[in-house]
């Protein structure tokens, strides 16, 4: 593409990123416009709005095979993410909902494969697992993601390990690996930190300190937390989920006024959110 996408997401304000996605299709090429409203529709998606994102990728359908391989892979996956992403709610993510994602998803993987589109085909990989959701399953996609990107000599490839290590670390602690869960935060971390995002790194460092909490090694999780407490106040914000975590760590420490402190701050900060 002749346009940079990552320079135009910003992931946490869906709203601000489709108005530099609307800027850019002004003499953008066919093919550039094409993927422009794929990443509009995928706006949409992460306000929750899935029908509109439909209803911006269903006529590009008519199009699809004059467009590049990029565009094809990436109008895909877009279809794809209003089935199944981590945006829907859990309850309405239905096995017939994931299934309409799953031929999407790995139609993506493959067109992204043959056309050397790697950072798109780990991409397709790290969505299947909201199609197979079993953590055993989500396992197996993963290491199928991580294997595609240490064979990549891409090197844009190398910024999904921290995603993907995380993802690893997360199911390895769903099967009571804790170990294994472990050492893959720490990957994670290790990934995180050498692409120097700060707000990657504390949720890194938030992971390692939950699956500290249940090797019952409270005293190192609990060391974690406060200072990230800490660092999310130097930030000029906090993280309920800092809060929820000490809480959990003060009672089972025994602290029950700590632990009620910290229910009071998560309460709040809840709050805060809603309004």
């Amino acid at each position: 593409m002749a346009i940079d996408l990552s320079a135009l997401w910003t992931f946490s304000d869906p709203a601000l990123s489709e108005q530099r996605f609307q800027h850019a299709l002004i003499g953008a090429s066919a093919d550039d416009a094409f993927v422009l409203r794929t990443q509009i529709a995928r706006t949409w998606g992460l306000r929750g709005d899935f029908e509109r994102a439909r209803a911006i990728l269903v006529p590009l359908e008519a199009e699809l095979e004059q467009r590049s391989p990029e565009a094809q892979v990436r109008y895909a996956l877009e279809l794809g993410r209003t089935y199944a992403s981590p945006a829907h709610p859990p309850e309405t993510q239905t096995r017939e909902q994931r299934e309409r994602a799953r031929p999407l998803y790995l139609q993506s993987f493959e067109t992204a494969g043959a056309a050397q589109l790697d950072v798109l085909a780990i991409d397709a990989l790290h969505m299947m697992v909201m199609v197979d959701t079993d953590p055993a399953d989500q396992l197996a996609w993963n290491y199928k993601a991580i294997a595609y990107l240490e064979q990549s000599k891409q090197p844009d490839a190398r910024k999904w390990e921290g995603s993907l290590r995380n993802n690893i670390g997360h199911a390895n602690r769903l099967l009571g690996n804790y170990d294994e869960a472990l050492a893959q935060f720490r990957l994670s971390l290790a990934a995180h930190e050498r692409d120097g995002h700060p707000v990657n790194v504390r949720i890194a460092h938030w992971m390692i300190a939950r699956t500290l909490r249940d090797m019952k090694r409270f005293d190192e999780a609990l060391a974690i937390q406060l200072r990230l407490e800490r660092e999310w106040a130097a930030a000029g914000t906090d993280d309920p989920y800092v809060f929820e975590e000490l809480e959990q760590l003060y009672r089972a420490t025994g602290d029950v006024a700590q632990a009620d402190r910290y229910a009071e701050r998560l309460r709040a900060a809840r709050q805060r959110e809603r309004q």
